[in-house]
């Protein structure tokens, strides 16, 4: 298990803390499942239960629930690390931890159903609204849903999904402003159904995305909660230390930002790898020799960390905030998601230095360039690190309304 860090105090060195250590000695590892990994469109039972053992599972859960209660730039360099074995297992471990903090959001008596009895609780799903209905019954719903991106689902022991409650004349319930009303609900993995070929990508294929069904499936009241956010605020204060009084976007954004600056990395690297090996066609010399390749290498490392370090900072700057006793500002929130989407882009250009100079080897399907530009091209679509953040955070900076998407 992970050495604790003091509650009020963010670790001096991340890459020294044992978790982060064995998400960097698990690398290798991903390596040699990586063929089977995106064949099968899921993570190997062997392996998976090697995450599991490692702790990657356990990362957000509070110790109180026999998890690591690990602080957001811990846990956002593990991602990073995975990512950078395997794009697909860095995608589902953020994902994962997302659904942690949506449940514990939940009543006690729902948190102890998923967390408490002993084995993982390994989630999938979409904190996103929308893909369900329910009709209110004694006890809980009726839920009917279809709900896209089901990251994780071939492992997981729940499904996370949103739905709208539907009144008496089968009409959605409407907030007293007028607008739909959601929630959102955790389903045992046995009550959905999963849509084979669902998940036909380019990229990200052992992310295992497919969209998933419910059927006239019984929901208890107590695995439901509001859903309060577009997309997410934090619902799961109540819960001890500053990891659980952050607000969701130090979490929600730096999850997949992650992701995609560990799959630029492992590409900074293939180049690295292949420019000592491979002397270009028709000229002398090995292509690390070149100066534009040696350009190329340079300004994709600088690039790349320049935006990992701007979002630890805001990350930083938020969780010591609130050490202090503090109450953070829209202007360090908006900060937190423009460093997302900024780390996201850096990564972007990055990848697209060296893929460059990869030659004829870059769009070899088969090669380590080519795998990481068709994962990290996956992941910067998403919305986390969409380009309308900087809109967004701009008119938060400049004192304007910014919008529900960042309060």
């Amino acid at each position: 298990m992970d050495t604790l860090v003091e509650d009020t105090r963010l670790p001096s060195d991340i890459d020294a803390r044992p978790l982060v250590q064995a998400a960097a000695a698990m690398r290798p590892v991903l390596r040699q499942y990586q063929e089977e990994i995106e064949r099968e469109q899921r993570i190997p039972r062997a392996l998976f239960e090697q995450l599991l053992a490692a702790g990657f599972y356990r990362m957000v859960i509070p110790r109180s629930l026999g998890g690591l209660q690990v602080d957001p730039l811990t846990y956002t360099r593990v991602v990073e690390l995975l990512a950078e074995g395997v794009g697909s297992i860095g995608w589902n471990i953020a994902n994962n931890s997302i659904g942690q903090l949506v449940t514990l959001g939940l009543s006690d008596a729902g948190v102890q159903e998923v967390h408490g009895q002993g084995s993982p609780s390994v989630i999938a799903g979409t904190a996103v609204q929308g893909g369900g209905q329910a009709i209110p019954v004694e006890g809980g719903y009726r839920v009917n849903g279809h709900w896209t991106f089901g990251s994780g689902c071939q492992e997981s022991s729940w499904m996370l999904g949103s739905f709208q409650i539907l009144d008496e004349a089968g009409q959605p319930r409407r907030r007293p402003d007028g607008g739909s009303m959601y929630w959102r609900g955790v389903f045992r993995r046995e009550e959905a159904t999963v849509i084979p070929g669902s998940w036909d990508v380019a990229g990200l294929r052992g992310t295992g995305s497919f969209d998933w069904t419910v059927k006239d499936v019984f929901l208890p009241e107590y695995r439901t909660c509001p859903h309060v956010g577009v997309p997410l605020d934090n619902q799961w204060a109540r819960w001890p230390g500053i990891t659980y009084a952050l607000p969701s976007q130090c979490w929600v954004g730096p999850h997949h930002s992650s992701v995609i600056t560990g799959i630029a990395r492992a590409g900074v690297d293939a180049l690295i790898a292949l420019a000592v090996e491979k002397s270009p066609r028709g000229r002398s010399g090995m292509l690390c020799e070149f100066p534009q390749v040696q350009d190329a290498v340079g300004r994709a490392d600088a690039v790349l960390n320049a935006g990992r370090c701007y979002r630890s900072a805001t990350i930083a700057e938020i969780w010591n905030t609130i050490a202090g006793g503090g109450q953070t500002t829209l202007e360090q929130r908006a900060r937190c998601r423009l460093a997302s989407t900024n780390a996201a882009d850096c990564a972007r250009q990055a990848m697209d230095l060296v893929y460059r100079w990869g030659g004829s080897t870059s769009f070899k399907r088969g090669s380590r360039l080519a795998e990481c530009w068709r994962d990290l091209h996956v992941v910067g679509q998403t919305v986390t690190v969409g380009p309308e953040w900087y809109p967004i955070g701009g008119r938060a900076l400049l004192g304007m309304d910014p919008g529900p998407r960042l309060r």
